[in-house]
């Protein structure tokens, strides 16, 4: 597995602070164990002996405890004054972990790592007991560029390992299958366990069928704005009624099991977020191939889905960009600097060329306006950067 540098230089200065528990939460699968993994390597390479490293799976069935247990373990396990560094992956598996981990936080004996797969890893969730002594990082499946490493891609291949990308996905185990039925299998049986696991049993989900109708449709439709009418119109016309309250349950679900990622849109004139509209966009774009049904693959469409998250990758917070006539696809902002960006797969079309120009005509300010494309041509003009995908994706310091 590739060192996934991005991640451990977010985390590094926190290594040797135990006053706050470190959070690494994600889809499943995304490679949050890998990533304990290297911190513990990099923490042996830094002299800590094996005996004050200690990590539990609980996917283990050995370690099947309540919070009350992983405490009493825990403490078994410090043999003296020393300083103890603890990974404790999948923690929402304990209930009420939150009890156990604050209790040892307060020796200030432990420098603490956890990871899950849910939201109650995420700051909407988390309990009370550890409020404000903590700092999370969220892990997404594999970046472009983490991929070209993975695989040795050269430049000449970039476009074939993006359509790759398009169809299968960037989960980090999916590399490991040849075969196109195999690398489908392994995708399906994780959806299916983040539905198991993360939406029925934690979420209480008990109509999958009407569950999986409703991610199908956000995912067909992942770059138009979210109409709850529209989705409660098309399930009506599959013979499937549910009452509102439900349906927003199962829209909170996907979410917080990192299926979709929920995107508000920001009026550029009147400077505002407006969280009554938004659009979805799809965590990997392996999971959403398998659960859609026309697989014909839209390029545009995945090309905007993968800026997106590699926007989130690079630490922007982005939002939908709405202006007076028309609408930007992404503003991204990262302290005080801020990009409006439109993506389209080709411009060599003039009118694709003109309708992304004339997306900016209405924003007033001086800040950065980019157009993403695959296109080897610069169709740069007007002050507004034709920015080439592979270079995006490749590039850190966007």
């Amino acid at each position: 597995m590739i060192i996934r540098e991005r991640y451990l230089q977010r985390i590094r200065d926190f290594y040797h602070v135990n006053s706050l528990i470190k959070i690494i939460y994600g889809v499943r699968r995304s490679g949050k164990s890998v990533i304990l993994t290297q911190i513990m390597d990099e923490l042996k390479k830094e002299k800590i002996d094996d005996k004050h490293i200690i990590y539990i799976n609980f996917e283990n069935a050995n370690f099947n405890f309540n919070a009350l247990e992983l405490n009493n373990y825990l403490k078994e396990q410090i043999k003296d004054k020393k300083n103890y560094y603890i990974f404790l992956d999948e923690i929402q598996k304990v209930p009420n972990f939150e009890t156990a981990i604050n209790s040892l936080r307060i020796t200030n004996q432990c420098s603490i790592f956890i990871t899950g797969s849910n939201s109650k890893m995420t700051f909407k969730e988390i309990s009370s007991e550890l409020s404000g002594r903590y700092v999370s990082f969220r892990v997404n499946p594999l970046s472009f560029k983490e991929i070209v490493e993975l695989t040795k891609t050269k430049k000449d291949d970039y476009k074939k390992l993006l359509l790759n990308i398009f169809e299968y996905g960037s989960l980090p185990e999916r590399f490991l299958f040849k075969n196109e039925q195999s690398i489908i299998n392994y995708i399906s049986d994780i959806y299916d366990s983040i539905v198991l696991r993360d939406v029925i049993d934690r979420l209480g989900v008990s109509d999958v069928n009407t569950f999986n109708k409703i991610l199908q449709y956000l995912l067909e439709t992942e770059t138009r704005e979210f109409s709850a009418s529209n989705v409660l119109k098309y399930l009506e016309d599959n013979n499937t009624k549910i009452a509102n309250d439900t349906f927003y349950k199962y829209i909170d679900a996907l979410c917080s099991s990192f299926i979709l990622n929920k995107v508000y849109r920001y009026d550029i004139k009147g400077k505002s977020m407006l969280k009554s509209l938004y659009k979805f966009y799809a965590t990997d774009l392996g999971i959403k191939q398998i659960k859609i049904s026309n697989k014909e693959i839209n390029y545009s469409q995945c090309l905007e889905n993968m800026v997106y998250n590699e926007l989130i990758n690079k630490g922007y917070e982005v939002f939908v960009g709405k202006t007076t006539n028309s609408e930007i696809d992404f503003i991204a902002t990262k302290h005080k600097d801020k990009k409006y960006i439109q993506v389209s797969y080709t411009l060599s079309d003039p009118n694709t060329l003109k309708r992304e120009i004339n997306a900016f005509k209405d924003i007033q300010d001086n800040f950065q306006k980019y157009i993403i494309s695959i296109d080897d041509e610069n169709y740069s003009q007007d002050g507004i950067i034709n920015l080439n995908a592979f270079k995006f994706f490749m590039d850190d310091d966007f």
